[in-house]
């Protein structure tokens, strides 16, 4: 969010960005043998030209990287009978309290029709939201600020806490890193509090809070501002002030996407203080707690955690998104967030179990060419814990000493939810029919490899989880989807790199057969020993023929 960045949600057609300045791209007139992709308005592709006009309005995508990940959580229903609450509804709830007033401008007149026309995109919007709504509101309470608020990841991600966009923003609540650290969440190679519902949602009432302050109680101005930053907003207010002009959010020269932003919300506000009167089915989330945070005490694998809770891994992990990677962050947060009637019996199992049981173990003998690098990457951790738990005090290791590595319970693939996995999984999405893949080199740009390609750029970026205007660093493993391989790509193609995940049951002869290439390339390539055995999860770097890619799984 937000001091240089700027939002779309593509797939949820609204404002991404907590505080986004918009980039242009250079207007370049491209030559592609891609097809034009469809404005995508949460997972359903709107082709009406002026609709997806409406839901593109001055921001730039929003990106939901996977296709919905949304915890069916069961409401307890003791809870419900032992105390009844009057209002059974948490969106009757909000829409009681509502009171920023909503003008009759066109601005918001435009976003309301289009919600009103999309009623199939809220009904998506609240199975995504139905976990977290209830503890949203409740923070929002507690500090008691305006429960229009609780709209807001509406307009910012479609409460998607997987959603990404432009300058890195990430999140339910769209906060770019450095925001992020600013209001208190933490960010590594094991987390992100961006992604962390509870952190957030901290974080961004913090936000709020200090921009209101900013604007001496001025909602409006810091609604622009968590959209645009408040730097913009003031040079915008004392440019009015001079000219002698109105300071009210309307009448000030902001950014086309901070001039929807705003009117975004307050259209959201009025459809669901009024649905009755616009006959529009709003579904309805129960007005009860879900959901626990639970101290877990140190670092778990989540695949272990999902068994101890009685949940599969993927629902564990839709609830804990701030989670990158196969376990919890050795340095906290030590919590977890359960189901609320799984919550106490998770908690009293866990605690009958040794802190060192809660990971699985390898003992690494260093051969010959290892690093600490190295072997951080093959168990997919890193040097730093290794380091801590071997309690080394450099990044010296010794021909056939013994270490002790974490490594998954599972095979990575399992952690569908991971950041690896997440990424893998949106590179692999099929596009075309053929799949290539680029090595990035120091001085590429997304612009250039889309001319080599004959793709467009933002194409390429959203094929690889990134906005048109990220910078690339060398190394980065880029997917290219195309329709037909040019001469000049199919003689480059013969040494094409295609990143393999190893399988449980994968050999080196199985990998070599199914991809057409000799072991001893592959050994080599990887600097491996041909006669040992790989590990699940293992990464291995092929050079393939890109014809052959077409039927590769």
């Amino acid at each position: 969010m937000k001091t240089q960045l700027s939002v779309l949600a593509s797939i949820v057609a609204v404002l991404c960005l907590s505080g986004c300045q918009s980039t242009t791209e250079p207007v370049v007139t491209e030559t592609t043998n891609q097809q034009a992709e469809p404005c995508e308005i949460a997972h359903t592709d709107i082709h009406d030209a002026a609709d997806c006009d409406v839901a593109k309005e001055g921001v730039i995508e929003v990106i939901h990287p996977l296709e919905d990940v949304a915890v069916d959580i069961a409401v307890p229903k003791e809870k419900v009978t032992e105390a009844p609450v009057v209002i059974s509804d948490v969106w009757a709830r909000i829409a009681n309290q509502l009171e920023m007033a909503v003008p009759d401008d066109s601005r918001v007149n435009v976003q309301k029709n289009w919600y009103l026309k999309h009623p199939e995109y809220m009904a998506r919007v609240v199975k995504r939201a139905k976990p977290f709504l209830y503890f949203i509101v409740e923070e929002i309470e507690k500090r008691e600020m305006p429960l229009e608020l609780a709209l807001l990841p509406i307009v910012e991600s479609a409460f998607d806490p997987f959603a990404y966009s432009h300058g890195r923003a990430a999140g339910m609540w769209q906060f770019i890193p450095g925001t992020a650290k600013r209001f208190g969440m933490q960010q590594s190679w094991w987390y992100d509090g961006r992604r962390d519902v509870i952190a957030s949602t901290v974080g961004a009432m913090d936000y709020l809070n200090y921009l209101n302050e900013y604007f001496d109680g001025n909602w409006l101005h810091a609604l622009a501002a968590y959209n645009s930053g408040e730097g913009r907003v003031a040079r915008a207010i004392r440019r009015n002030e001079k000219a002698g002009k109105p300071t009210d959010f309307w009448s000030l020269d902001l950014p086309r996407e901070t001039r929807a932003y705003v009117p975004k919300l307050l259209a959201l506000a009025d459809i669901l203080k009024n649905k009755a009167s616009y006959n529009f089915s709003w579904p309805e989330i129960e007005n009860v707690a879900v959901i626990k945070a639970v101290d877990i005490g140190s670092q778990v694998d989540l695949a272990f955690a999902a068994e101890l809770a009685g949940m599969t891994l993927k629902d564990l992990h839709a609830l804990n998104p701030g989670y990158n990677r196969w376990a919890t962050d050795p340095d906290g947060p030590h919590r977890l967030v359960l189901p609320l009637d799984k919550a106490e019996a998770f908690s009293l199992a866990l605690a009958k179990i040794d802190r060192t049981d809660r990971l699985n173990w390898v003992r690494h003998k260093v051969r010959r060419g290892d690093s600490l690098g190295k072997i951080a990457n093959q168990y997919h951790t890193t040097v730093d814990i290794i380091k801590r738990i071997n309690e080394l005090d450099s990044n010296m290791i010794r021909l056939g000493d013994h270490i002790m590595v974490p490594v998954a319970l599972k095979e990575l693939d399992s952690y569908s939810l991971s950041q690896d996995q997440r990424l893998a999984s949106l590179q692999n999405t099929k596009r075309a029919d053929y799949k290539l893949t680029h090595n990035v080199t120091s001085g590429d740009t997304l612009w250039d490899i889309s001319r080599k390609y004959n793709v467009s750029t933002r194409s390429l970026a959203k094929w690889n989880g990134m906005a048109p205007t990220d910078t690339l660093r060398p190394g980065q493993t880029l997917a290219i989807w195309v329709n037909k391989v040019s001469d000049k790509q199919q003689d480059d193609a013969i040494l094409r790199t295609l990143t393999y995940t190893v399988r449980r049951g994968d050999s080196l002869s199985r990998i070599a057969n199914k991809f057409n290439l000799k072991i001893s390339d592959i050994a080599q390539w990887n600097d491996l020993n041909a006669k040992r055995y790989l590990q699940p999860g293992q990464k291995l770097t092929l050079y393939v023929d890109v014809t052959r890619l077409k039927n590769v799984g």
